[in-house]
This record gives C-alpha cells, structure tokens and sequence, in this order.
C-alpha cells in the first residue's frame, strides 16, 4: 500500500475504530473504488490522497449517531458515501440492511459492485431520489445523504422516511447555520448538531419534520 495512504487509513481508523472484517470489507471496497475511479469519476481526484479520513472515516462516524439503527437508507450514494462505508459496517449486524438510492446509471451499477465484493448487506435503488419512498420497503431506522443537497430539499425526500419512523443524519459543511435558517422557512424542525470528527463540519440530527403551512 502507498505510504501516504497507509497513512491516512491509520488515522482514518483512529478516529472512527472498525473491526477487523469491516477494516477487510472497506479495504476490497477502496481497491474497487480506486479501479472504477480511473473512467467514472465517483470522488473529487483532489480528495483521493485523503480517501480514507475524508470519505471512510466521515462516513463510519454516523454510526456512533444511531448506535441501534438496523435499517438504512443513503439517498444520492454517488461513490457509496456513506451507503457502501455503512454496509461494510452493517454486514456484522444480524437482519441489517442498507437501501442505497442513486439516479445515475453508472454510479449504481458501481454500488452495486460494491456491496457484491464487500459482501455486504445494500440495495440499489437505480432513481430519482425523489422516489425513493415508493422503492424502500419495510421500516427504516436511520436515512441519511451526503453532499447532495441544501439541507430544506433534503428534508423535502426525506420526510416520508422520517413520518414512518426513521431519524435523520445529514453531514454538512461550516454553512450549516445558514442551511439550518433557511430551512427552518419550510419546515418545523428540532435539530441537533454534532461536529465532525474528520474536519469542521457538522452532522445535523433530526428526529421530525413537518411542513410550514
């Protein structure tokens, strides 16, 4: 392994600990990324060098979040963060499962790789995210996305998951106030913020949301 990304994986790890069968799972998960990267972009190049603490241990941290949390759902997986990173973790989880909504073609079917060599427990939801509510079965415990979206559109595909049951975490960036006032114009919300671990941004945590008016 490169050593500057040795590197970043060991302090990717720090900061969020694994397994070692999820440490495994990631590894044949970045292997398969690294590869697919090269013709589909699936992450900014200027954040390969940092993969592991910028992408990996982001996406771990939401699991200290939802320590119960069984059932998930990432809407816009993109490059599989956090769906696939959740997944690798959720694959030790008797009955868990993972719903990854993506509407690009090709992103999907790399997700859909992903979780083949990773063993791990996802679906693929090849559309709009929008949709997604009539595609998730079952319950859903914890919904969550990352760079997609303004946080009142996010709340908007979420919300459906969220009146069924599910908890909301969304990983934002030092706006998150301002996401958060602007929002707060289309919904009813009680937010809770929790900084990030991999940087100086924020994870905002919603229990409910309704609509204004």
């Amino acid at each position: 392994m490169d050593q500057d990304i040795a590197a970043d994986k060991f302090a990717a790890l720090k900061l969020a600990p694994v397994s070692r069968e999820t440490e495994a799972r990631l590894d044949r998960y970045v292997a398969l990324l690294l590869e697919w990267q090269a013709k589909t972009n699936l992450v900014a190049p200027s954040t390969l060098p940092h993969l592991w603490t910028r992408h990996i241990a982001d996406s771990l941290q939401l699991v200290s979040l939802a320590p119960g949390a069984k059932r998930w759902a990432d809407l816009g997986s993109g490059g599989g963060f956090p769906g696939v990173v959740l997944a690798c973790v959720m694959a030790e989880v008797p009955g868990a499962s993972v719903h990854l909504v993506e509407r690009i073609a090709k992103k999907a079917a790399f997700l859909r790789e992903a979780i083949r060599v990773t063993a791990s427990p996802g679906v693929v939801h090849l559309a709009e995210i929008g949709d997604n509510v009539d595609r998730i079965t079952g319950p859903v415990d914890c919904v969550t996305a990352r760079a997609l979206a303004p946080l009142h559109q996010l709340i908007g595909f979420a919300e459906p998951l969220m009146r069924g049951g599910a908890k909301a975490l969304f990983p934002k960036g030092q706006d998150v106030e301002a996401e958060l006032t602007e929002a707060a114009k289309y919904w009813n919300i009680q937010s809770q913020l929790h900084q990030s671990r991999t940087g100086d941004g924020w994870i905002v945590e919603l229990a409910t949301a309704t609509r204004r008016g």
